[in-house]
This record gives C-alpha cells, structure tokens and sequence, in this order.
C-alpha cells in the first residue's frame, strides 16, 4: 500500500458523526487499497457530544482492510494552539510526528524525524485547499488538494476529499505524505 505515487482519500460521509473513517483508493484503478479509522474509547466518543474535536485526542490507524492491523498510526494528544502528531509504523515505533504551526494563513505543519530534527514542512495556501510537502533543501516533494466533491457534498457535509501526489524520484516518503494528508483533515479541518 505504501508503495504507490498517488493516492485519493475519500472521508465517509455520516450524520452526527463522532469518529472518521477515511477509504484510501489508487486513482489510476479505482481499486480501495486501504481504510484509514479513527479509534475512540467510550469516554472520548462521549466528550464529542459536548467539547470540540480539534481540542480532544484521537487516534487514527491505516490499514489495507476495515479493523485489520494497522500500517501506519497517526496519534494526537490534547491541543490547545498547536497540535504533535505522531506518526507510527507497524510495530508502533515512532517514525516521526508532525507539529502544527502557530500562525499560518492556509495552515499546515512542521515534520520532525525521531531525533527532533526538522526534515521537511507541509505548507498550506491561503485558501486552505493545497498543501505542499518541501524537504529540509526546499524542494516540493509532494502535494496534499483538496478534490471538490459536488456542489450538495460540500454544502451539507464535512467530508472532504483529498489528493495526495508525490513527486517523481522521491522513495520513502509515501507513508508520511500519507498520514500528512489525513493529519490535515484532523486538525485544520474537522469541527
């Protein structure tokens, strides 16, 4: 699944939704290579009801089927202004995180690797809908767009789709750019 260039992430639709799940489709075939789910205990399921999401803590685990162990985990902590978001690999070692930024107009998020060395940062535009991923020598190495989903879509829900494209040469990045385009729906995003 980590393999790939591209990838289209399509977020479930649902009414009073408390958790998210995300499918992880190959733009080329169509075909769903992966499921992307938040997992909630109780307790958090329950504070949904009354505190904003983007404040509380969430897991999310992608996996190639529904409930089946998980590729990659993203993890977020309580936030207040700025939000880590730790990135996981299969065996729940830390393969970096992501920590947002303070002030920016389109959003986005600074990438750390395990060291707590700065390696590259997701960049957003003003309007919120591109980001870029820029390597530590500044050049683009992938893209996360928002894909429009039709006129009553984008009206009545908050699911949204997203692009993720990286570029041509770049190996290894797959996972992060991955779990780049899900960590912007989950913080910047969701309400």
């Amino acid at each position: 699944m980590l393999d790939k260039s591209n990838y289209l992430v399509k977020e479930h639709v649902g009414v009073l939704k408390l958790s998210g799940t995300y499918d992880i489709i190959d733009p080329e075939t169509q075909a769903q290579i992966g499921v992307a789910q938040e997992r909630l205990g109780f307790l958090l399921h329950a504070l949904r009801l009354v505190i904003d999401k983007r404040i509380l803590p969430t897991t999310v685990a992608i996996a190639e089927q529904v409930d089946g162990p998980a590729v990659l985990t993203i993890k977020r902590g309580f936030t207040l202004l700025r939000s880590r978001i730790d990135i996981l690999d299969r065996s729940g070692q830390a393969i970096g995180y992501f920590k947002s930024k303070l002030f920016s107009l389109g959003g986005g998020f600074y990438v750390y690797d395990t060291r707590d060395q700065l390696v590259a940062e997701v960049k957003g535009e003003w309007k919120g809908w591109n980001f870029k991923f820029i390597d530590a020598n500044g050049r683009e190495i992938g893209t996360v767009s928002k894909k429009w989903a039709g006129f009553g879509k984008e009206l009545f829900t908050s699911a949204d789709n997203y692009m993720i494209a990286i570029a041509e040469g770049v190996k290894g990045q797959a996972g992060l750019l991955l779990a780049a385009g899900l960590a912007i729906d989950i913080v910047f995003k969701e309400g």
